[in-house]
């Protein structure tokens, strides 16, 4: 049985492998990139996912090997829903962004030093960008709704974050502190964030804050879409509509169930 000091980090391990495994859907991964993503051993992520498989927390392709998200985590999930869920809430605020701009619209959800992205609506506008989709995660400060998020966050724990993370390992330079650290001041001046082609060539994304009862930005909403429908002339009429937006939802979530 694990000790009191060993207990914390174990528990970090199954949370960082059930991270990767999640980050991993549709298609699965093998044990070998499960570790890799979690950074682990992989005698060390082996053993994790069997122990989590016989708990139907995970499932294991019997053919390729490929381990995906099991059926125990489902009905855990639909137990959390209407505690945690916004979704609902938010459909229609997706709708009209999308509707509005022509642009594809996200709203995806604070966990912990991430986002994941959990509702997108696809706009009118043919060419799109794919750079986020349901389940994709990003570090705060990574992508328009991380960046929003952290920008909305107070500064000790901007300080403290980046204590813990540099982003610049997996991310590049346009990610080191002092980067991000700019974003953010305009960011907090414009009310709304602007990522300008930082992930991907040609791929822009802008996003607002959504704030939970407390005060806290714990979603945000997000338009992707190709550099062109990023025109400056443009910017400030998308920021003003994800703004206006996020206003709706957060004052509609004021009387939800969400803490």
């Amino acid at each position: 049985m694990a000790s009191r000091e060993q207990a914390p980090h174990m528990v970090a391990r199954v949370a960082a492998v059930l991270r990767a495994v999640a980050a991993s859907e549709p298609d699965g991964a093998t044990t070998t990139e499960l570790s890799k993503a979690a950074d682990l051993a992989r005698p060390t992520a082996h053993r994790l996912l069997t122990s989590l498989a016989e708990e139907g927390l995970v499932d294991r392709d019997a053919k390729s090997g490929r381990w995906s998200l099991g059926p125990e985590l489902y009905l855990l999930g639909t137990a959390a829903g209407s505690r945690y869920d916004i979704t609902d809430s938010a459909r229609d605020v997706l709708e009209d962004l999308a509707r509005l701009t022509g642009e594809s619209a996200f709203l995806s959800a604070r966990r912990g030093d991430e986002t994941v992205c959990v509702v997108r609506q696809e706009g009118s506008f043919p060419l799109r960008s794919h750079v986020l989709y349901e389940g994709k995660r990003f570090p705060l400060g990574v992508a328009s709704a991380g960046l929003v998020i952290l920008s909305h966050s107070p500064a000790s724990e901007v300080d403290s974050y980046f204590a813990r993370r540099d982003l610049t390992a997996e991310w590049g330079d346009g990610h080191s502190e002092e980067a991000v650290r700019r974003r953010i001041s305009l960011t907090r001046a414009a009310g709304y964030a602007v990522n300008p082609a930082l992930l991907v060539e040609g791929s822009w994304g802008m996003g607002a804050a959504v704030f939970d009862r407390r005060g806290r930005p714990a979603w945000a909403l997000s338009l992707t879409g190709v550099e062109t429908r990023f025109r400056p002339d443009r910017i400030p009429e998308l920021g003003r509509l994800l703004l206006e937006q996020a206003h709706v939802l957060t004052t509609r979530l004021k009387t939800h169930s969400v803490p």
